[in-house]
């Protein structure tokens, strides 16, 4: 399946599937496994293909002291790029203040259980930054690809792949099976996004069916209070760093929309990590800086759930009328810029930290509850920017370490205006040979006459 026909199909599934919830929420309510089904299949392919993708990388352009370099830059990047989402989330948060003058119903209706949000994320705030590292080293490789844990493989596969450049010439036959692996994956990976539309009409008619579209409005100040936070870090924040690269950012938006739609679709960044790694390296990108930056991305540069944490933090304490001096919002701010690292970009493990960040400060968690009701139409627009985020990662990094190939990104650029021109070309040219074909008929009439 094409690219452009697969983002066109994604689209008129969630058009279809917008409908189905609204207008027939008991059938859109049973269409979740279908969007389970495609996540299912997603994770099925990651944890190989990382492995695969980190190891041929490292082994093959990369040593011990290349690796060390790169490792510290991207985490200079990482705590740059999330540290102006915090600042941008907290000032949209006091500039609009959403959780002012919110409905006291509205509280008494959505008033849930915390440890339903936990139990639903299926995940734990680090107690510690001890804890955090602790957890980063995997006990069982085979665990670590069973449960998901993006950072536990990409640490095993970094230190399997400086094991391979240690043995030399014995390990050529391990890395070239593995490079093969690595081709095999992004087949597969191929082959499985093409149940993409599917799992995109699942995902959202199932979202529109239990939420319902008046949620919408009842919301409306937190949701486009996030939204527009969102985008003011998307064209200021990322903008910025794009034009400091010398590249455009519409362009590279351009070259992600897809992955960048099925995160935002599926409200799951793994859904989307296979073919946003793929396209960065198409895009210029070096093949062992994607493989390093990506993976690690997501769990160390979630700029949309930083963001997300710091509004969400805000409105939560201005629902019960509590108000922070200028010091204890840099400390809590500086507590969700840690906890929120290590974790996985799962739906609803946000609200995880937002959890126990609330309570280990002593404040209500009421807006934990409220902020549940909504979650999964708030979790779409981060996760989208996670997504972003992590794409414009891997060109600043590469850029950083003189690795970004800027011939093949115009390749690229060029390919797709082509590609488009085709397709303009299609439809003007069938516009005006069914028009030639309607005035024959009318000259053949009159000259008849």
């Amino acid at each position: 399946m094409k690219t452009s026909r697969l983002t066109l199909y994604i689209f008129i599934s969630l058009i279809l599937g917008t409908i189905v919830g609204w207008k027939f929420p008991e059938i859109g309510s049973n269409m979740h496994p279908l969007a389970q089904i495609f996540l299912n299949m997603i994770k099925m392919v990651i944890a190989p293909l990382l492995f695969s993708v980190i190891v041929t990388g490292i082994a093959t352009h990369g040593n011990m002291k290349s690796l060390g370099k790169l490792g510290a830059k991207t985490l200079i990047y990482f705590a740059t790029a999330t540290s102006f989402a915090l600042v941008i989330g907290l000032s949209v948060g006091l500039i609009f203040k959403p959780g002012l003058g919110f409905a006291t119903s509205l509280i008494s209706k959505n008033m849930l259980d915390t440890a339903t949000v936990m139990a639903s994320a299926g995940q734990s705030v680090h107690t510690s930054t001890a804890n955090m590292f602790i957890e980063m080293v995997p006990t069982s490789i085979v665990k670590a690809m069973a449960d998901g844990n993006l950072l536990q493989i990409v640490v095993f596969s970094i230190f399997f792949a400086l094991a391979i450049c240690s043995a030399g010439e014995k390990a050529k036959p391990v890395l070239n099976c593995i490079t093969s692996l690595s081709e095999v994956m992004f087949k597969f990976t191929h082959f499985v996004m093409n149940f993409a539309p599917i799992g995109v009409f699942g995902a959202i008619s199932y979202t529109i069916a239990e939420s319902g579209l008046g949620i919408l409005f009842n919301y409306a100040k937190i949701i486009l209070s996030l939204y527009f936070a969102l985008t003011l870090f998307l064209f200021v924040i990322l903008n910025i760093a794009c034009r400091i690269v010398g590249i455009s950012v519409f362009s590279l938006l351009r070259a992600i929309r897809e992955p960048a739609l099925l995160a935002f679709t599926t409200s799951t960044s793994e859904a989307a990590l296979p073919q946003a790694m793929k396209i960065m390296e198409n895009f210029g990108v070096s093949k062992n800086i994607v493989g390093f930056v990506m993976p690690t991305g997501y769990t160390f540069n979630l700029d949309g759930s930083t963001l997300y944490l710091a509004l969400a933090m805000l409105f939560s304490l201005q629902i019960v009328g509590i108000e922070l001096q200028p010091l204890q919002l840099l400390f809590i701010m500086g507590t969700l810029m840690l906890t929120s690292k290590g974790i996985a970009g799962v739906p609803r493990v946000a609200l995880v930290v937002l959890a126990g960040t609330l309570s280990g400060f002593g404040y209500p968690l009421i807006g934990v509850a409220i902020l549940l009701g909504i979650d999964q139409i708030l979790d779409m627009g981060r996760t989208t920017v996670n997504l972003i985020g992590n794409c414009i990662a891997t060109v600043v990094v590469a850029k950083w370490e003189n690795e970004f190939n800027y011939s093949k990104m115009e390749e690229f650029n060029e390919q797709f205006q082509k590609n488009s021109l085709k397709k303009y070309n299609k439809i003007v040219f069938s516009d005006i040979k069914i028009e030639e074909h309607s005035n024959f008929g009318k000259n053949e009439t009159s000259e008849i006459r």
